[in-house]
């Protein structure tokens, strides 16, 4: 057997030789993987003999557990369906009874007022560890269109982001490179219900959870011990405790094997599913040796609450604008995070501040701001300990309302009356919010789904649109705000036509027949009228997407 380096002092063995993986990928491949497409010599670094066999091991290991619940998913969404509705587990009630805490909080992570949030290209990673937020999130996930190059490359930029050797010079010449003083890396994987399908093992698609964060572990863990820093993470998309379990299972095994200590890893969890907010204790105590807390994704919050009740009519959201953080069953939420998390001794984090900075017009610019400022008040006041913003303009104007709310590092241990004193009942987080549904409403989705989805098919997962960072999550809420005003009678499927073939009409005028013909547009009109129009509700519109990646 060959063995490959995997840190100082340890060595990882290589099952087989030198194998065939495909017609494209000609590197030495452990028995049972296989590569389908081409991987250029820059970034074969991360495609390792022994990396592979460890990402393997992950989805021999824990793939079985993984399909069971994507399969337990349906099944609930099935019970749902019958008219079944969420609610507090009684087999857990002595978990969220009994008095216990998470593992003490690393110093690095103490105060996490402003993190940043973005994609993994190689400007954006600089960027972002220079903003002067106290983290920046790498995705991997909904702000990343995970073409097999830009997933490859985006953990090169990590890889070297970490040992401090990333550069980056613009086409006008420009060069980017670190500071000395940067942002605590995160690094957020796909969710459990996607696939990375380039890389096969034992003659299926492996787990895109798995894959990325195997290969960041792997190659990372010891170099960031060796400098003082730990491997952080966010899981996106959970829907159950029994998914936190998994996780924490997968950090126990790539712990032991690369030779470091229990609770090396720490991870925050995105709340942001309906089901999952009933199960706040629970995950945490999952993931206790693991855990640095909770986030109030809220954009895909909101997402899951029309995708979980997508056929009750009684369920049907107003247009997206009007749904605001402070809609009952949104506030609800984030007051049981936050007293939830502070109970346990650990993190609960702030959304999402999706606009960005308006160069051109100071007065919209202000404007903006003040959403934003207003948003983050909201947050500080309600407990959170720090909050997300999407551009590094943001920075700035997060942090200053986070210290003048918040003179502590964090507010785990600050008592707020109005917090303590709110009960949270399954009525509350399941209260739907009043308001109107409107044309201009339609006119907005469909603009935002079909514009996001055509960058998203060209490589580009974080696009600006009308202001606003839009990532998937966005455009989740954009189509499945259509499906459902179709469904339940609120809207003609001819309405949505109309408006999108209206849309495409004013896109070609702009960009010109040559540009429209070298996009992704009518792809994307393609896919958005088959998922908008269909009679069952298609649970990720980038799981159909994918394939023409």
């Amino acid at each position: 057997m060959e063995t490959s380096q995997t840190g100082p002092g340890e060595s990882f063995d290589i099952p087989g030789g030198d194998q065939p993986s495909g017609d494209h990928f000609s590197g030495q491949v452990p028995s049972g993987v296989q590569i389908l497409s081409k991987v250029p010599p820059e970034l074969s670094i991360i495609l390792t003999p022994a990396a592979l066999t460890f990402i393997a091991r992950l989805q021999r290991i824990f793939g079985p557990t993984r399909t069971a619940l994507l399969n337990r998913r349906k099944e609930i969404q099935e019970r749902i369906h019958e008219g079944e509705m969420p609610d507090f587990l009684r087999e857990t009630l002595d978990i969220r009874e009994r008095d216990w805490s998470v593992a003490s909080i690393p110093s690095d992570i103490i105060d996490r007022r402003v993190e940043i949030t973005g994609p993994v290209d190689r400007k954006m990673v600089i960027n972002a560890l220079n903003s002067g937020a106290q983290v920046f999130m790498a995705d991997f996930e909904d702000s990343h269109s995970p073409t097999w190059k830009g997933t490859l490359e985006g953990q090169i930029n990590l890889y070297d982001a970490i040992r401090r050797t990333i550069r980056y010079e613009s086409p006008e010449g420009k060069e980017y490179f670190l500071r000395d003083n940067t942002a605590v890396l995160f690094v957020r994987p796909r969710g459990w219900h996607l696939i990375e399908k380039h890389l096969l093992v034992d003659g299926k698609p492996i787990s895109a959870s798995l894959f990325d964060f195997g290969l960041y572990f792997f190659h990372n863990a010891h170099e960031l011990l060796a400098r003082n820093k730990r491997p952080y993470f966010y899981l996106p998309k959970m829907e159950s405790y029994l998914e936190a379990r998994l996780w924490n299972d997968v950090f126990l095994f790539a712990q032991e094997t690369l030779g470091l200590s229990k609770g090396t890893i720490r991870a925050t969890v995105l709340i942001e599913t309906i089901l999952a907010s009933f199960q706040m204790d629970e995950i945490l105590f999952e993931l206790r040796e693991h855990s640095a807390g909770l986030n109030c994704g809220r954009w895909d919050y909101i997402f899951s609450f029309i995708k979980k009740f997508s056929h009750r009519p009684d369920f049907v959201l107003p247009d997206r604008a009007q749904v605001t953080m402070e809609a009952h069953f949104l506030k609800s939420y984030c007051q049981l995070l936050v007293r939830t998390c502070h109970r346990r001794g650990i993190h609960a984090m702030g959304g999402m501040a999706a606009q960005i900075p308006i160069k051109d017009n100071p007065q919209m610019n202000n404007i903006a701001l003040d959403k934003v400022r207003a948003d983050k008040r909201r947050e500080v006041n309600l407990g959170h300990d720090g909050t997300w913003v999407a551009h590094p303009g943001l920075v700035s104007v997060a942090k200053e309302v986070f210290d003048e709310g918040m003179p502590t590092a964090n507010q785990i241990r600050v008592q707020r009356p109005a917090l303590t004193a709110a009960n949270v009942l399954a009525a509350d987080l399941l209260q739907v919010p009043k308001g109107e549904i409107t044309h201009k409403g339609l006119e907005l989705n469909c603009s935002i789904a079909l514009h996001y989805l055509e960058a998203w098919l060209r490589g580009s997962g974080c696009v600006p649109l009308h202001h606003l960072m839009e990532d998937a999550a966005t455009a989740e809420i954009s189509r499945a705000q259509i499906w459902q005003w179709i469904r339940h009678g609120r809207i003609k499927a001819s309405d949505f036509e109309k408006v999108l073939s209206q849309e495409m009409r004013q896109i070609c005028t702009k960009i010109g027949d040559e540009g429209f013909q070298a996009s992704q547009y009518d792809l994307a009109s393609r896919i958005l009228t088959e998922i908008t129009t269909s009679n069952e509700f298609v649970e990720f519109l980038t799981v159909p997407a994918y394939s023409y990646l």
